[in-house]
């Protein structure tokens, strides 16, 4: 009887544990069951961590980070591809 009750016990441990992986996902804080990471999102990591081993890569990561906020400005139309970038050579 006390078999039955321990697997019982652990059985409600990982359903309590799933449900609440599936809540951190809603959530966007991890990936598990519903969504997979995009493949940008992973060479992203990836290049953190070589930024740390070999510091030429940092410049790269921190063009990255400038080129998605930029991206990320309201207001702003796209430029065109017959114009010149604002910031590009005239």
């Amino acid at each position: 009887m006390r078999l039955l009750a321990w697997i019982a016990i652990a059985a409600l441990a990982l359903f309590l544990l799933d449900r609440l992986a599936l809540w951190a996902e809603a959530r966007g804080w991890l990936y598990y069951r519903r969504r997979t990471p995009s493949s940008s999102s992973v060479g992203n990591a990836f290049l953190e961590l070589q930024s740390l081993l070999e510091p030429s890569k940092r410049e790269v990561v921190e063009i990255r980070r400038e080129e998605h906020v930029e991206a990320a400005v309201p207001g702003e139309p796209p430029p065109h591809d017959d114009e010149p970038a604002p910031d590009g050579p005239a």
